[in-house]
């Protein structure tokens, strides 16, 4: 929440009437180095568009590992169920002779 320049003028007068004016000065002092450091502390925890474009290569790289995967994957599958049919058609026949 930012006052405007007619209200902190106001405010402060209104707090140097009542604490002084060396107090009202240590309050404003406190309040503007509370606020500075947690802006410079939002600052750093945004990101910026060279974090975002790291996060997007990176995201591509692990697609592109993915897709390596799952092709290799897919292959295995087949050459398992290529030996699965094969097992199982030895079984029929070794019934059918029977």
């Amino acid at each position: 929440m930012y006052l405007e320049a007619k209200e902190t003028a106001r405010l402060y007068k209104l707090l140097s009437d009542k604490l002084g004016n060396d107090t009202t000065e240590a309050m404003f002092k406190y309040i503007d180095n509370k606020t500075e450091r947690s802006v410079e502390a939002t600052i750093k925890t945004l990101a910026t568009k060279d974090d975002i474009a790291n996060v997007k290569e990176e995201i591509a790289k692990v697609n592109l590992n993915l897709s390596n995967s799952i092709s290799d994957m897919i292959m295995w599958m087949f050459i398992f169920w290529i030996g699965q049919v094969g097992a199982t058609l030895g079984i029929i026949f070794l019934f059918v002779k029977k």
